[in-house]
């Protein structure tokens, strides 16, 4: 009877434990806020492929602006946008202003077929996994981070932009 009893008290001990630690796991999880990427970080670096298989690395880039836009393809705002950025991105190009747009975790298909129907020339880079969108801390979409020339990051914007908006971001972000 009395290693019944023992037995009884080590198990319920350990299941106390695992409550104790799935309890703190799933708290973690979802109500501690993330640490997210802000104005004055220095831009995480990724390599992430382009719709032709390459690998864009950020760093290599440093010495230009670059304009980070997160996005999805059933995005309404993103899709209102990506005329503006195309526009812009023929304008500031040559100054050494870079557009790398980001798309969340869909097929080569429904990307490809969004950049045609919109006849988007700027970079466009596939975060299949989501990695890069954790690191940055990406909630709502569009999501946009202005990169200095040293990989500084020095605004951040969520929600939609103007046209106006985006050509003054890119003068911003110009070297």
């Amino acid at each position: 009877m009395n290693n019944k009893r023992i037995r009884s008290i080590v198990r319920i001990s350990l299941l106390l434990l695992m409550v104790l630690a799935v309890t703190y796991v799933l708290y973690q999880k979802f109500f501690t806020e993330k640490i997210r990427v802000q104005a004055g970080d220095k831009a995480p670096d990724f390599v992430l492929q382009d719709l032709k298989g390459n690998n864009v690395h950020l760093s290599d880039l440093k010495g230009k602006g670059v304009f980070l836009n997160f996005w999805g393809t059933w995005c309404k705002p993103c899709e209102k946008e990506m005329p503006y950025m195309e526009r812009q991105y023929s304008h500031f190009k040559d100054p050494n202003v870079e557009i790398l747009a980001v798309n969340i975790e869909e097929s080569d298909i429904a990307i490809k077929s969004f950049v045609n129907r919109h006849g988007l020339t700027f970079p466009i880079l596939k975060d299949r996994d989501g990695t890069v969108t954790e690191a940055y801390g990406i909630t709502p979409i569009p999501t946009t981070f202005l990169i200095d020339k040293n990989g500084k990051i020095l605004k951040v914007i969520t929600g939609s932009m103007t046209e106006r908006d985006i050509a003054d971001y890119m003068e911003l972000i110009k070297p």
